[in-house]
């Protein structure tokens, strides 16, 4: 009676389960790191404006508007007046004092959103403006009360201070390059004023029916003599767009530092890859030597 013949030892083939949960496992892992390093970030970052902003805004001065219908009514035709002109061929300029830019702000319901935020107090002889203001900011993310559960939301920070910027017409929308922040009582990184600048402080008002046909005529902008000079020039070119770089310069290095953070994590996995797959093929040699 012959003997039955002996079973062949069990090997570890390429159809084993371990690549494939090894990859998985990898990949939630670099999706964890990335995830947590995010949020790492983000709250790092809001805890740092929290040292130079305030949780309530500060009173900013508001242009009086009572008893100045005389003064109201000359500063719209102005406007409209210029308005129309924009549709000509002739070169047309239109000369803004601080009054005429804070009263604007104080009784044009257009410009409901900067009252109460900026103050224009001096056009400076070289070119910049120097601004009261109130900026409201996202701060800490945070959870909502019961009822709104998941809803994720951030309690407002307000930038209270002085910015020192210089207007200027970019992608027809007027911004403000921003030389300087002044917070009384704290100091304000330098990376946040990069980041900050350029402020788009009119983009809002791009998609708007009235102001936002107007900005994409203009095709210069001065400050000169105490005023803003918006102008609308035959063979002038607009100047171009804002690129990433200017708007996006300080999440650039935010992006930066946390893709050299998962470049190290994907070499240390990398590495726990490599000794796997070395053990792996091990233990198929030790298998096949049986």
């Amino acid at each position: 009676m012959s003997a039955a013949p002996a079973s062949e030892p069990q090997t570890v083939t390429a159809r084993s389960p371990l690549a494939g949960c090894t990859i998985l496992i990898v990949c939630v892992l670099v999706l964890v790191f990335l995830v947590g390093f995010s949020t790492w970030a983000l709250f790092r970052q809001a805890d740092e404006i929290a040292k130079f902003t305030s949780d309530k805004p500060a009173p900013i001065a508001i242009a009086p508007t009572e008893d100045r219908e005389a003064d109201l009514n000359h500063l719209s035709e102005r406007l409209e007046g210029f308005r129309q002109s924009l549709d000509g061929t002739a070169e047309v300029k239109l000369e803004l004092s601080k009054d005429d830019l804070n009263t604007a702000i104080a009784a044009f319901p257009a410009l409901t959103e900067l009252k109460g935020a900026f103050n224009v107090r001096e056009i400076r002889e070289d070119g910049k403006l120097v601004l009261d203001t109130s900026l409201k900011m996202n701060g800490k993310p945070r959870r909502t009360r019961e009822g709104e559960e998941g809803y994720v939301t951030s309690d407002p920070r307000y930038l209270n201070g002085t910015l020192i910027a210089r207007p200027e017409l970019a992608d027809q929308e007027i911004v403000l390059r921003i030389d300087s922040i002044e917070v009384p009582g704290a100091s304000v990184p330098e990376q946040f004023r990069q980041q900050m600048s350029p402020y788009r402080i009119t983009e809002r008002y791009k998609t708007d029916t009235t102001l936002g046909p107007v900005m994409k005529k203009l095709t210069g902008l001065t400050v000169t003599g105490g005023k803003v000079v918006l102008r609308r020039q035959p063979g002038e070119t607009a100047p171009g767009t804002i690129t990433n770089d200017q708007v996006d310069s300080g999440a650039k290095r935010l992006f930066r530092w946390l893709g050299l953070a998962a470049s190290a994590f994907l070499a240390l996995v990398g590495l726990l890859l490599f000794i796997g797959m070395r053990a792996k093929r091990r233990k198929e040699q030790e298998a096949a030597g049986q």
